[in-house]
């Protein structure tokens, strides 16, 4: 049921609780975050638990009926506020109007490796969020099974990171694990290959003795400096993406979503 407008004020202890969540120790504390606009709310409610209360416009909650309506089934609370409100909780300029604070799914590596996985990706140090979370995107679209984020990775569920996977972060498994070769041990344990992505690979992309139809952990480097030799040295095959044209090199996410869906063309027609 949606609350009264003016309930609650920029002021409010609820709403003061929400604008700590934009740091990565209040998250890590709390383990709450936010998901801002209408398709990463969408996606939220989609899944059953993980939304806890909803902050809204007047203005958002006449357009969104669709989602007010899923809130009501899922007996997540929706708050009408002033547009001061979501403009304080909010991490955009123009914000979209509707901000749902959520649980940080418990995932561990070890639980998600006993689930067999046979298609992952390893973001190691990726350092910016809009990088993360397209990654995260692509991970889902490409049909990977989960994301792990090792070394000094920034936190996936950083606003910004959230919503640049535009929902993706609800879909599938997003792991941290600072340590990387015990995350990359872990991996090959579970008898996954590592594949690390890098310009100066050992063979290009489209190597025909690359399998990429075998169970496959794609390990993507730094936005700046790529991998460092210590991480690439963990990897089992360091592949390069053959480069046609003019361009110095791709970035991040485009060099994932090429990997990413070579790998899923390969599995496809194995």
């Amino acid at each position: 049921m949606a609350s009264t407008p003016g309930e609650l004020t920029v002021r409010s202890g609820r709403v003061k609780h929400i604008r700590r969540l934009a740091t990565r120790a209040f998250r890590a504390e709390t383990g709450e975050f936010l998901a801002e606009g209408p398709q990463a709310v969408r996606e939220a409610l989609a899944e059953v638990g993980a939304t806890v209360e909803i902050f809204a416009t007047h203005t958002a909650t006449t357009q969104q009926g669709d989602l007010l309506a899923a809130a009501e089934r899922s007996d997540v609370p929706w708050h009408v506020v002033a547009d001061d409100v979501v403009e304080a909780i909010a991490d955009t300029v123009q914000p979209q109007g509707v901000v749902a604070r959520c649980r940080i799914p418990q995932a561990s590596l070890t639980a998600f490796l006993a689930s067999g996985p046979t298609f992952v990706v390893v973001c190691a140090d990726i350092r910016d969020p809009g990088n993360a979370g397209a990654v995260i995107r692509c991970a889902d679209a490409a049909g990977a099974e989960g994301v792990v984020f090792v070394g000094d990775s920034v936190d996936p569920y950083n606003p910004k990171s959230v919503r640049a996977s535009v929902g993706s972060v609800f879909h599938l498994p997003v792991i941290t694990e600072r340590d990387v070769p015990v995350a990359l041990g872990a991996l090959r344990d579970a008898g996954l290959a590592l594949l690390a992505a890098d310009g100066g690979g050992d063979v290009t992309l489209f190597d025909d003795d690359l399998d990429l139809a075998a169970p496959t952990a794609w390990l993507m480097g730094n936005e700046a400096w790529g991998l460092p030799q210590t991480t690439r040295e963990l990897a089992d095959r360091v592949v390069a993406v053959p480069i046609f044209g003019r361009a110095e090199s791709l970035n991040l996410a485009t060099a994932a979503a090429v990997c990413l869906y070579a790998t899923a063309r390969a599995r496809a027609t194995r």
